[in-house]
């Protein structure tokens, strides 16, 4: 058997023939053999193509401030999986995941799990043995079908649907918004947080009989200059700028505490802990600055939606000198969906393969092929991240900027880089 994290991680790839497979029937039954725990006495489960972690993250810090025993499960991760469960804002250590990880072991017998499966279950069974007031399951993939969805939430969330993982999910936002909408129940909270939801999922709602809320039109965050308000049937409160940059973050908060006041009853509604949450919340690579110069920006933009938010971001930091793009993808992302929107906003750009970091990475001459076909002149390709942020940072100058994105495999490649060189934050 497996001894160390590591030796786990590398055995649960072997475990299961495939790296993603959909459905809750296999997983569901090792979480019965486990004895099936409530992971906390209040459940929130989160779906949506882009900013289910940062409302993971809002939410965590909203009902932290409030005084409760948070247990957050998200993914992927950074730089370590242990990011991937976190109890009371502390990060899981190796002994707790391996001991969940022999009791899985123990109950599947010849069950087959992916690594995502086990991750799961581990998540819950630490979650139900912490003494946790709420836990905050990100779902992974779709909805319907992703192991989160073997436990019934007090409330749902689904942030967004755009295209992506077309190949699991659906070709159009309809299909996919149908397969995020299966993390609702009937009669439960279902908050949905952009105000124009593809039909699909509010159909897929109506007929599961979901307690729907939806942006503009059961709550609305109203931005000004220097704050923003949010509001809903019955209350309005003041909230200061979220500590995440992107311009989407305020649908992302104002989704979060929408599910805080379906819930008051049981959570009750604190709305000096929900402004620290809003002006505290942080999540790595999510337009996160470093003081460098040039400025390095990190960010997990990997399809087309979080590509137009990244862009619209950029627009609105102007600056003297020229912007630098960092770009790698995993081959089934949309590239040129992707680089398209940030055309006009990036001068130069430096690609990284991602070939040595996924077997579904794209190798260099791949992705280059890809991305002049969206029109763009490209600097330099390199076999790896590292080696086209120090290109990247050559051809520079101070004034300039440089944004790494592309995938959670750029992100964390990033994120060593900067601190291998000691950049701080901006």
């Amino acid at each position: 058997m497996p001894k160390t994290l590591a030796d786990w991680l590398d055995y649960q790839q072997l475990v299961h023939p495939r790296a993603i497979e959909l459905g809750l029937d296999r997983v569901g039954e090792v979480w019965r053999r486990l004895g099936s725990p409530r992971p906390a006495a209040t459940v929130i489960t989160i779906g949506g193509t882009n900013g289910k972690g940062s409302t993971v993250a809002f939410l965590e810090a909203m009902l932290r401030a409030d005084g409760r025993r948070v247990g957050a499960n998200t993914s992927p991760h950074l730089l370590r999986y242990n990011e991937r469960v976190r109890i009371d804002g502390v990060d899981a250590g190796d002994a707790e995941l391996v001991g969940a990880f022999e009791r899985i072991e123990a109950a599947r017998g010849d069950i087959a799990l992916t690594y995502f499966e086990y991750g799961t279950l581990a998540a819950l069974l630490l979650f139900a043995q912490g003494g946790l007031d709420v836990a905050l399951l990100e779902v992974g993939l779709g909805g319907r079908l992703d192991a989160v969805n073997i436990v019934d939430a007090d409330a749902a969330i689904v942030t967004t649907v755009d295209l992506d993982h077309q190949d699991w999910l659906g070709n159009d936002r309809d299909s996919i918004g149908r397969e995020k909408a299966g993390i609702f129940r009937n009669g439960v909270p279902a908050i949905v947080g952009e105000e124009r939801p593809p039909q699909g999922l509010l159909e897929e709602a109506e007929r599961i009989g979901a307690d729907l809320r939806l942006a503009g039109r059961d709550f609305h965050a109203d931005v000004r200059a220097r704050d923003w308000s949010w509001r809903g049937d019955d209350v309005e409160i003041r909230l200061p700028p979220p500590a995440l940059l992107a311009p989407c973050q305020h649908a992302n908060a104002a989704a979060a505490i929408a599910a805080l006041h379906a819930l008051r009853g049981s959570l009750g509604w604190n709305p000096e802990a929900i402004a620290r949450g809003v002006a505290t919340a942080q999540a790595g690579a999510r337009l996160q600055r470093f003081a460098s110069a040039p400025e390095l920006v990190i960010d997990v933009a990997h399809n087309p939606q979080a590509a137009r938010v990244l862009a619209t971001w950029l627009r609105a930091q102007p600056l003297s000198g020229r912007t630098h793009a960092v770009f790698g993808a995993l081959s089934d992302k949309d590239v040129r969906g992707i680089v398209e929107p940030l055309h006009e906003v990036v001068t130069r750009w430096h690609l990284a393969g991602l070939a040595q970091e996924s077997p579904r990475g794209f190798p260099p001459a791949a992705l280059l092929e890809r991305v002049r076909s969206a029109g763009v002149d490209v600097a330099d390709v390199h076999d790896d991240v590292e080696s086209a942020l120090a290109a990247a940072f050559a051809d520079a100058d101070r004034g300039d900027r440089i944004v790494a994105f592309g995938s959670f495999f750029v992100a964390a490649a990033a994120l060593r880089f900067a601190q291998a060189r000691s950049f701080g934050a901006a």
